[in-house]
């Protein structure tokens, strides 16, 4: 498997993760894709937070989660964070958070961009 890793350049790509109340991914993607973004990858979570540290911020908890996952040009990513934060945020009823780490090394997705640009 490693002759198909690929070094990215540094901060080529960022993963961006948004985690918002059950329900509430389409509101993160359609903000996402209104800055830039592709598409993304929804999971359901579980959020396991203290409740006392929930009344000391003033957020209500709600366990069940959706977890959007996006991978984005680093030219990109603080765009597409602000927007999704101010649509999507903890001011709003998705009550979301978000972070984003940068992307190191691929597997797959060079190969497939190569191959479709090979067309």
């Amino acid at each position: 498997m490693e002759e198909n890793k690929k070094p990215l350049p540094e901060n080529k790509k960022s993963l961006i993760l948004a985690i918002v109340n059950h329900g509430f991914s389409d509101l993160v993607m359609n903000a996402a894709r209104k800055a830039g973004a592709r598409g993304g990858t929804v999971s359901s979570a579980r959020g396991t937070a203290d409740p006392d540290m929930a009344s000391f911020y003033g957020i209500t908890l709600t366990p069940e989660k959706d977890m959007v996952y996006m991978v984005v040009d680093a030219s990109d990513r603080e765009r597409i964070m602000k927007t999704v934060y101010e649509e999507a945020g903890l001011a709003s009823k998705g009550n979301g958070i978000l972070f984003s780490l940068p992307i190191t090394d691929t597997v797959g997705l060079d190969s497939v961009a190569s191959e479709k640009e090979g067309e």
